[in-house]
């Protein structure tokens, strides 16, 4: 083979395209061929030209192989070829190498100008394969809208991209343009550190997340993902940084999307307030949906009542119920618990009166508020786009969702409006069972206040002043209650019991307990007898209960009867916390009594304790409620609290109502997990000169002398016009218990509002009451006595029974 023929095959193959790829070959062995291997044959088909990469390939040197016929060279000719000298266009075949192996090769063949020689083209055919599939995958590449790729040089300007010039889809590089002429200049600045970084170290680096925000469109940010590789030559040396730049932005859109819809279900709903609802539905909603929002409600909504159907324009009966952020600019006709004024009848308006989410323009909504000349109160500055989502749940509009964008931020788009949707349906359930719960909760707390005794009484034996307050939490009320019950005889009970359960069911069943405690303290049961009795009804409630409910009927109770004469307390507990006494010289402990079990539990003994009081004491009734904060509490720190308290404020010259209310404000949570009642006493004293005493002879005779004491008393008492029916109560009742009783007994005589006249004897029969017949002797006693007292009865203690009466004094003392 000559020289220029040599060289003409050299010349042609470069002129052929030789591109100089280089890469691993099977295995990943880097290979020492870098080009297309070219030869030239003459028209018989023989070896007439032969390159050095043609050499490289197979081994075999120009002087070897010249005039030699190429079919000699290929290792397995195809059957095609076998017998003629025609050489396709194109194929594929194997070669002999000098070594003794064959080499998989692809050619082309291409007619050389004005000759009948033909040049021959051949790479291996891996190299090939990988060229044809890198330039499909290049290809694959710069189709993607949301890839962009980009060859920068050693300045990193942008040599080469696949992005089109003048697109606004947020890719972030055009052919020879520097980042900063397209990018915000701080985020170009950190782009270019890390390509930098990649050409200066050869480290790639491969899905590094970053936010960046185009030149001319600084309040919207893209989401790019970028991955970059540095470019070498032949020799390793820098020549430049490919980047493949991914726009992650409505990824990211849909994982705060996510995030947003995970959010509102953790936090909206976990309130049974319907004002705190509706903030945390507003505050979840800024700044991730929205740069303001806001939360109108029914006016009818606050007060857990269903709002009426609306249609059209006018007064929408709406008030604010929350806003988001409170640190905001707010335009001064929007505040907290302002009403929403009347709209114009819009279509926008219909639709969402109809259920639907609207968007609103800036010029849209001024038309709805009624003109330009309410802008300035109603429209946030820098709003440019408004969305509002009825809060609609069960077939009522309880309300609307209204979220404004401002400044540069972007428009709502219509998946935006979608969540929204999803948003305010979730907001609208959480927000109508605040709503339910308030209608029950108010409802509970009426039938529970209006069961209640009055909040302050004032007796002979005591004041009284009587707080209560309802749970904050869970479905309602308690059941908590007080009483004071002015009892015969001057004396007063105390009662401070607390149900079982909560809400209406549980209102209801304190109602039957106080009913029945009135008439079994009139009875003037003693306090452990009264507990047993109630004890008793609570056991057959707890039997009328529906099945499965039986165990949820069930009260603590404390009863103490006050008697201002002996000015002594006798008490009773089933399971109740003990009270609290402070003495007139301010020092307060709790009394020492042993509970007896809750009224549920029917078959065990109560116990009585009795205790001596001043004048001036104040006893403090409470239900657990008051001392109990929950299971991180101890209840003996909560009833220390209390005494301590109670010590400190129950003075002389305060008021016990304002002293009740003052220890609530001060002793229970804003939001207490349970009722809370208190009942203060402020114990009076009957003077001794109002009481007088006689021991009854066991003689008939007796009758007269005591109807002349009881007469020197009443004029030393200068009660004068109640002598002549006191004269006949007295005979009476003195006659009864010389007759019919047992000794000893005893005539008492209590003046005060009333003149109250007790006969006392050691048996323990009970009176009765009847109308005599004109034929008998006797029988009329108790009858004149009923006709002449305003009212009369009869309590058994211990020792006895006592007949009382009592007689209304027109000047009391």
């Amino acid at each position: 083979m000559d020289r220029a023929n040599t060289e003409n095959a050299d010349s042609a193959a470069a002129s052929a395209g030789t591109t100089g790829v280089s890469g691993a070959g099977p295995g990943g062995r880097l290979s020492a061929f870098d080009g297309l291997a070219a030869a030239v044959l003459d028209d018989r088909g023989a070896v007439a030209g032969w390159t050095g990469t043609a050499e490289d390939l197979t081994g075999f040197c120009a002087e070897e192989v010249s005039g030699r016929p190429v079919r000699e060279l290929v290792a397995d000719l195809p059957d095609d070829l076998r017998g003629t000298t025609h050489m396709p266009t194109s194929g594929r075949v194997r070669l002999w190498h000098r070594g003794g192996h064959t080499i998989d090769v692809t050619f082309r063949t291409t007619r050389v100008n004005g000759s009948a020689q033909l040049l021959v083209l051949a790479a291996p055919t891996y190299h090939v394969a990988d060229h044809q599939n890198g330039a499909a995958l290049l290809r694959a590449l710069s189709a993607q809208h949301r890839i962009t790729i980009a060859l920068h040089d050693t300045d990193l300007t942008t040599m080469q991209t696949n992005a089109m010039p003048g697109t606004l889809d947020g890719r972030p590089v055009q052919p020879g343009t520097r980042l900063c002429d397209v990018l915000d200049a701080e985020d170009a600045e950190n782009l270019e550190a890390v390509l930098r970084q990649v050409l200066e170290t050869g480290v790639p680096v491969v899905h590094r997340n970053q936010q960046v925000s185009r030149r001319h469109h600084p309040a919207r940010r893209h989401a790019l993902s970028l991955s970059a590789f540095r470019l070498e030559d032949s020799r390793g040396r820098p020549t430049g940084v490919a980047a493949l730049y991914i726009d992650d932005t409505d990824q990211l859109r849909a994982r705060r999307h996510l995030d947003l819809a995970r959010k509102v279900a953790e936090r909206v709903g976990g309130s049974l307030d319907v004002v705190r609802t509706a903030q945390d539905l507003a505050d979840v909603l800024v700044p991730a949906f929205g740069d303001l929002a806001a939360v109108d409600l029914a006016q009818s909504v606050f007060d857990g009542e269903e709002p009426a159907e609306r249609l059209g324009g006018g007064d929408l009966h709406l008030r604010n119920a929350a806003l988001a952020p409170a640190t905001a600019v707010w335009p001064a006709g929007i505040k907290r618990g302002n009403p929403v004024p009347p709209l114009s009848d819009h279509p926008l308006l219909r639709s969402f009166q109809h259920g639907e989410t609207v968007i609103y323009g800036r010029d849209d909504f001024v038309a709805l508020i009624g003109g330009p000349h309410l802008v300035e109160q109603l429209l946030p500055q820098d709003a440019h786009a408004v969305m509002v989502a009825p809060l609609y749940a069960r077939g009522l509009t309880l309300g609307a969702i209204v979220v404004w964008r401002t400044g540069h931020s972007d428009p709502f788009t219509e998946d935006e409006e979608d969540l929204m949707r999803q948003i305010a349906s979730r907001g609208a359930l959480a927000i109508d069972n605040a709503r339910r719960y308030t209608r029950e909760h108010r409802a509970a707390v009426a039938l529970q206040q209006s069961l209640l005794p009055p909040a302050t009484t004032d007796t002979p034996a005591a004041e009284t002043a009587g707080v209560y307050l309802p749970t904050g939490r869970g479905a309602g009320t308690s059941g908590d209650w007080y009483d004071a019950i002015a009892l015969p005889s001057l004396r007063l009970a105390l009662v401070a019991g607390d149900v079982v359960g909560h809400g209406i069911p549980a209102s209801a069943t304190m109602g039957r307990l106080r009913a029945a405690i009135q008439p079994l303290a009139d009875l003037e049961l003693e306090p452990d007898e009264l507990l047993t009795r109630i004890a008793e009804l609570v056991q057959r409630l707890a039997a009328e209960a529906p099945s499965g409910n039986h165990d949820v009927v069930g009260a603590t109770c404390l009863y103490a009867i006050y008697d201002p004469v002996t000015r002594r307390c006798a008490m009773a507990s089933a399971g109740h916390p003990p009270p609290v006494l402070v003495r007139p010289d301010g020092t307060a402990e709790a009394v020492d009594i042993l509970p007896g079990p809750p009224l549920s539990v029917c078959g065990m003994p109560y116990e009585t304790t009795t205790i001596d009081l001043e004048p001036g004491s104040v006893l403090a009734l409470y239900t657990d409620g008051l001392v109990d904060r929950g299971a991180d509490d101890d209840i003996d720190e909560g009833l220390r609290r209390l005494t301590d308290a109670l010590a400190v404020s129950c003075r002389p010259e305060r008021a016990l109502n304002e002293t009740g209310r003052a220890l609530l404000a001060d002793l229970v949570d804003e939001a207490p997990r349970d009722d809370a009642t208190l009942l203060l006493a402020r114990t009076r004293a009957v003077p001794g000169e109002d009481t007088a005493h006689w021991q009854i002879p066991a003689d008939p005779a007796a009758v007269s002398e005591a109807r002349e004491w009881s007469t020197r008393q009443l004029v030393r008492w200068g009660l004068d016009d109640l002598l002549f029916p006191t004269e006949l109560i007295v005979s009476e009742l003195v006659t009864n218990a010389i007759r019919y009783g047992r000794p000893p007994a005893e005539l008492r005589l209590i003046r005060h509002n009333v003149l109250v006249c007790e006969v006392t004897d050691a048996s323990s029969t009970q009176p009765r009451l009847r109308r005599a017949r004109t034929t008998d002797e006797g029988g009329r006693g108790l009858f004149l006595v009923a006709q002449l007292a305003e009212r009369w009865g009869c309590r058994h203690g211990q020792n006895g029974k006592t007949i009382w009466s009592e007689q209304s004094i027109e000047c009391p003392r």
